[in-house]
């Protein structure tokens, strides 16, 4: 386990960052184009271990994934075939969209992760895959999906309160399904906006998708994405825009979209709640800092955002109240405890609550904090870092999503 002693700020932080692309757009284009009808392209796709693990068990299915640095190229499986045994690491997307996919194989298909995979929510997605006809064996990794021996069902309910990609991932592979899928949700779904992306790539891939508030309904057909552009990662983003709000100095990140269903893309209000100015110009998003103010917060709908502004909160005038996030102890690890402990390390006060945190900001002293194995835990404690001398532990987590985040973050705080 690597550690990385994070730059303090000599300055205000000023430069202008490049992004690579989104791993969530990234993932469910590789998925699209693997179960598409003919070759696809896929300009600015993230290459990071989430994606790799994605192309690996895709290449599994019987597709071809010929990595080119900005372009990618994908010719699809003729017939979907068992890859025997999928790595999911700790990529949700992978572990929650490919079991989708094992049941147009004619074999079994065996799902295994990292250490720490088997304590991320599986149930509602194993469920609904079960009353497809499939054979899951347990309800977390490892597990094993035998594929249905016949299509009796065409609709099932899944409880989506752990994650919103239960849903994507039926949706993804719906199409391909003899019938279609309806999708019924039970409960309150964190992070809509991830449905509302895969519903959006569907369409634009042809695919007829039909929604509701609480249901949503794919007609089996062709799916032809053509070629799909991948916008820059946003959730990646905000830790370099909240360096600008942590210092009062400006930051920009060109390419950034008009319009998109990123939940990242929020950031922009919150760093204004905080106290910053936000101005979008030509493509280009600046930040431009100023004195922090704590905040009341809920983000429920932008819940991987909820350590930057944990973060934020420990250097902000006044106390914050993040609230609408209890599902993220599911996600690479406990976030609300993993915040808790480290933030507490570095003199603020942490409360954790049900749904959130109450960060009371304090003096801050030097520490070494822990990464969790969870690369936004690093994200967020190099925005620490810009005040207090802080020691990062595991930083080769970042790997997962930005594998030169350390690089990056570190030319533009000293550049």
């Amino acid at each position: 386990m690597s550690s990385w002693s994070a730059p303090r700020a000599q300055r205000a932080v000023a430069g202008e960052v490049q992004i690579p692309g989104s791993k969530s757009e990234t993932n469910r284009a590789l998925i699209l184009a693997s179960l598409s009808i003919r070759p696809v392209s896929i300009y600015n796709p993230l290459a990071a271990r989430d994606t790799e693990l994605m192309a690996r068990a895709l290449t599994g299915f019987g597709a071809r994934i010929a990595r080119g640095g900005e372009l990618w190229r994908v010719t699809p499986a003729q017939q979907i075939a068992s890859p025997g045994t999928i790595d999911c690491g700790l990529a949700g997307t992978v572990m929650r969209f490919c079991p989708p996919i094992a049941l147009l194989a004619s074999e079994p298909t065996d799902f295994v992760g990292d250490a720490q995979a088997g304590g991320r929510p599986m149930g509602g997605l194993l469920s609904g895959l079960r009353q497809l006809g499939a054979a899951v064996s347990g309800d977390s990794l490892p597990f094993r999906v035998t594929p249905p021996r016949l299509w009796t069902r065409s609709q099932v309910s899944v409880d989506a309160t752990s994650s919103s990609q239960f849903v994507s991932g039926l949706l993804l592979a719906a199409p391909r399904y003899p019938n279609g899928l309806r999708v019924d949700r039970i409960g309150q779904m964190p992070s809509a906006p991830h449905v509302d992306m895969t519903v959006k790539m569907l369409r634009r891939a042809g695919v007829a998708v039909r929604s509701g508030p609480d249901w949503w309904q794919v007609s089996p057909g062709q799916i032809v994405p053509g070629i799909i552009h991948v916008d820059p990662d946003l959730t990646n983003a905000s830790a370099f825009l909240a360096a600008a709000a942590a210092t009062g100095g400006s930051v920009t990140v060109p390419n950034w979209p008009e319009t998109t269903t990123q939940a990242g893309d929020r950031i922009r209000d919150i760093l204004t709640q905080f106290g910053a100015k936000v101005e979008f110009d030509s493509g280009s998003l600046r930040v431009i800092g100023d004195q922090l103010a704590g905040i009341k917060i809920n983000l429920r709908s932008a819940s991987e955002l909820t350590p930057v502004v944990a973060a934020l909160a420990a250097l902000a005038d006044g106390d914050t109240t993040i609230s609408g996030v209890g599902h993220i102890r599911g996600h690479e690890t406990d976030r609300i405890a993993a915040l808790a402990t480290e933030l507490s390390k570095v003199g603020a006060k942490v409360t954790p609550l049900p749904d959130g945190l109450h960060i009371s900001p304090g003096p801050l002293r030097p520490a070494t904090l822990q990464s969790h194995a969870d690369h936004r835990m690093v994200h967020a404690f190099s925005i620490i870092g810009l005040h207090a001398d802080v020691e990062i532990a595991g930083v080769e987590c970042v790997a997962k999503t930005m594998p030169d985040f350390t690089d990056r973050w570190h030319n533009l705080v000293q550049g």
